[in-house]
């Protein structure tokens, strides 16, 4: 079975940082994009950051663009996305997602994992 295991969300104040960790199991991870989405409440969904598991490309929202850095660590199916200088606006639930090509709309990505909460307190 497909498995996306997003880890790492937490309650953090303005300005500080968090890692976030997505490990992934039942498919060949070289083959896929990995994404990552948000949603704050009230929100739609939004692409954050998107990697390509085979040459490493790489795709940032505007939003997060010198702030937020993806990798990817093939031997372990795992992608991270560090996340500095927060702000409150990036308090959302965020959910990592992987997909046959990189691509920014979530519609390009089949499989999706469950949800981690970041809140960045002001």
């Amino acid at each position: 079975d497909v498995q996306l295991q997003a880890s790492g969300g937490g309650l953090v104040q303005a300005g500080g940082s968090l890692r976030l960790s997505c490990a992934a199991s039942g498919f060949t991870f070289d083959d896929y994009a990995i994404g990552w989405f948000r949603q704050a409440p009230g929100k739609e969904r939004e692409g954050v950051s998107c990697i390509s598991s085979d040459d490493d490309s790489t795709y940032y929202a505007e939003s997060v663009k010198g702030r937020f850095t993806i990798s990817s660590d093939n031997a372990k199916n795992t992608v991270y996305v560090q996340m500095n200088s927060l702000k409150p606006e990036d308090t959302a639930v965020y959910h990592c997602a992987a997909g046959p090509t990189l691509v920014t709309s979530d519609y390009g990505y089949g499989y999706w994992g469950q949800g981690t909460l970041v809140t960045v307190s002001s």
